[in-house]
Order: C-alpha cells, then structure tokens, then sequence
C-alpha cells in the first residue's frame, strides 16, 4: 500500500510540475514538455529520498529496497518521459 500512494505521490507531483508551466511559462507544449523533462530529477531525487527512509528508518537492506525504488521511480518517470515525447515534437 505504502508503495501505491508514494508513486500517487509523484503523479501529484507530475501534475504540480505540468500546471506550473501553465501558469509559469507560456503554456504552450514545449512549456509541457520542459515541465516534464524537468519532473524526471525531481523525482529521482523524491523516490531516493523513499528508499533511504526505507533503508535507514525501517531497516530493509539496499537489496531489498532497490527494486521497489526502481517500480516506484520508473512507473511516473514513463509518464513524464511519454509527455516529454508528446509535447516536444
């Protein structure tokens, strides 16, 4: 469940990202597109920030917490990545 609701939490964040650009930028499709491009570090760095809470606070090894970083940080950052692909053009 706690994995569920962290990507939830990084589709929020896609989504902060993506209407800052309309509100920010000129709203345009490469503002999309750069709001996107830009959601992909943020979120390694916030599905990181998971995993070393995951590490040192629960106590799960790094083994044990890799794969569930992978899941949790590639499954919005696809999204992001479709976007970005979509709107660049």
């Amino acid at each position: 469940m706690h994995t569920v609701m962290v990507m939830g939490g990084g589709f929020v964040l896609l989504v902060v990202f993506l209407l800052a650009s309309r509100f920010v930028g000129d709203g345009s499709s490469l503002a999309l597109a750069t709001a996107a491009k830009w959601f992909i570090p943020a979120w390694f760095i916030g599905a990181g920030i998971n995993m070393a809470v995951g590490v040192i606070k629960a106590g799960y090894s790094v083994a044990e917490e890799l794969p569930i970083f992978l899941l949790i940080f590639a499954v919005p950052a696809v999204v992001a990545g479709f976007l970005w692909w979509k709107f660049g053009r």
